[in-house]
């Protein structure tokens, strides 16, 4: 692999030595300028109470593609880049070097791709990290008069009701608690393919195969999945009529994203006054989101009521784990307004973020079959000797782990990682001011030479050749869930909902594509691809 020891910061030597004239991306570093490998500075002189460095460059010597906010804006709407906004980053580092300003409408940030910038970025989160604020998502909050999720906060609020949601979904006792409602829904998943492999596929019985586009049946999987995991029920999605509720839903949180993207760069209460369009729909896919979910949680309240009054022990119904809400109304740490409000950005955020990169996984396997045989290998020997515990199969498949981290690292689901340093910060040599939004774009560094060897193959076992190696910067590589405190809260969901989808997928069937042609991808608030690719299905 190549070694992340070609330096990726113009004019930064190795800690103790200085004046190096090392060039990367075609910028020659300045002189007199000594910082360590992180990229923090190590000389300099202190006037008006901020280190000033000689040969640092200023922020206004930051590279930009345009000083103009709006008519930035208005050739990104002219030309259709905001479903490119991954490629237009790629296309923009490969021009400017690995750092840039950009302006659009009301929001400015300076963009970076390398490991190491981000370590340091990282490091100036302060005790209460920041990211972009969605700010037609708080407007519709503030409007409705809707309390606030984790999501949408900041401070020691946000630091204390993220600590009380942790210990449901983040801490090791909690994944092994639902773990098996996953497993259950994976198992049942694969059970309906194989029905209606037998009612539609082609070949003799016993030798069937479909060829489907599985979008549809994915995003069922992943909300059937969700709510069995938050509400701990089932809500009956793998019938041949799902409800028209549930596909609503489904619909609402696609609108929702579609429509963020455009009222990001543009004052969202303005539009309201307006009664823009795009407004609207935004507003009324939330309301139906919230609509769904308050009747999810009604009916977890009643469940609740009726299993204390039955003097049930703590924590269960029966001997049932009652889900992440059950577990949050019994603990009584969050108010139930508070508790609405997380468990509603927790299922808006948990359908499309793992059925979409189960979509670009399928597509993977499929068109690599050496890759697909040596995971399955993996998971047929691990789940053997577990027993039939999904924690134990899990741990004994570190493949399945790295299939996952492979498909997010060339399709995150979301292509930026934001913070806001707390403190003034170098990098590539540029005064950072405190309080600037910095955006660490996870799509061109998982492409990018610099950063992986052979960046477009898609290999899982990269991910374990690095365990016993030490690649500079290697956990700031792998971002798609964030980092740190503030790092995606429904991450330990997501990743056992897919890792468990895949495992049950491939001990049943064989993966195959019509065709090997890399997807074409768009962003709406996420990652995915133009047109879902068709896999083929045949029965082992």
């Amino acid at each position: 692999m190549r070694p992340m020891s070609t330096r990726v910061t113009a004019g930064i030597k190795a800690k103790g030595s200085c004046g190096s004239r090392n060039v990367f991306f075609g910028v020659a570093p300045q002189k007199g300028l000594c910082v360590t490998a992180a990229g923090t500075v190590m000389h300099g002189k202190l006037e008006g109470g901020k280190r000033v460095v000689k040969g640092m460059r200023s922020f206004e010597e930051i590279p930009h593609t345009g000083r103009n906010g709006w008519l930035n804006l208005l050739k990104f709407w002219r030309e259709n880049r905001f479903q490119q906004l991954h490629k237009h980053m790629e296309r923009t580092f490969n021009t400017l070097g690995p750092i840039y300003r950009e302006k659009l409408g009301t929001l400015s940030s300076v963009n970076i791709m390398l490991p190491s910038d981000v370590s340091e970025l990282f490091k100036s989160e302060g005790l209460h990290p920041q990211r972009m604020t969605l700010q037609p998502w708080a407007t519709h909050r503030e409007i409705r008069n809707h309390s606030k999720g984790i999501f949408l906060k900041n401070g020691e609020e946000w630091r204390a009701d993220r600590l009380q949601l942790n210990k449901e979904v983040m801490m090791s006792a909690a994944v092994k608690r639902f773990l098996p409602l996953l497993d259950e829904v994976a198992k049942d998943f694969c059970q309906m393919l194989q029905t209606r492999m037998e009612k539609e596929g082609r070949g003799e019985k016993g030798k069937c195969v479909l060829t489907i586009d599985p979008s549809p049946d994915l995003f069922r999987f992943a909300l059937e999945a969700s709510c069995h995991v938050l509400y701990g029920e089932r809500i009956g999605l793998f019938s041949s009529s799902p409800s028209l509720e549930s596909q609503k839903f489904i619909w609402a949180v696609e609108r929702m994203l579609t429509t963020t993207p455009p009222l990001l760069y543009l004052p969202p209460r303005l539009l309201l006054r307006m009664g823009a369009p795009l407004w609207t729909q935004h507003a009324t896919a939330w309301d139906h989101i919230f609509s769904h979910a308050e009747a999810r949680i009604q009916r977890g309240y009643q469940r609740l009521s009726t299993s204390l009054d039955r003097a049930s022990p703590a924590g269960t119904a029966g001997s049932q784990y009652t889900g992440v809400l059950g577990q949050l109304m019994e603990k009584g740490q969050l108010s139930l307004d508070l508790i609405k409000a997380n468990i509603t950005e927790l299922m808006a955020g948990g359908v499309d973020t793992t059925a979409v990169p189960l979509q670009f996984a399928l597509f993977e396997l499929g068109r690599n079959p050496e890759v697909q045989e040596s995971v399955r290998q993996q998971v047929r020997v691990s789940w053997a000797q577990a027993g039939g515990d999904p924690h134990k199969a899990l741990q004994g498949a570190p493949l399945l782990k790295g299939t996952i981290k492979e498909v997010l690292r060339l399709y995150p689901v979301g292509i930026t990682v934001q913070r806001y340093p707390v403190r003034d910060i170098v990098l590539q040599n540029y005064h950072i001011p405190a309080g600037t939004l910095v955006q660490a774009c996870i799509y061109p560094m998982g492409r990018s030479e610099k950063v992986f060897e052979d960046p477009l193959r898609f290999d899982p076992s990269r991910w374990s050749r690095e365990e016993g190696q030490r690649v500079e910067a290697a956990g700031f590589r792998s971002l798609a869930f964030g980092f740190g405190a503030r790092q995606c809260v429904g991450r330990r969901i997501a990743e056992s909902e897919m890792q468990l989808f895949l495992m049950h997928i491939l001990l049943s069937f064989h993966l195959s594509v019509p065709s090997s042609e890399d997807l074409n991808t768009t962003v709406t608030l996420i990652l995915q691809p133009e047109t879902p690719p068709r896999i083929t299905f045949s029965k082992l």
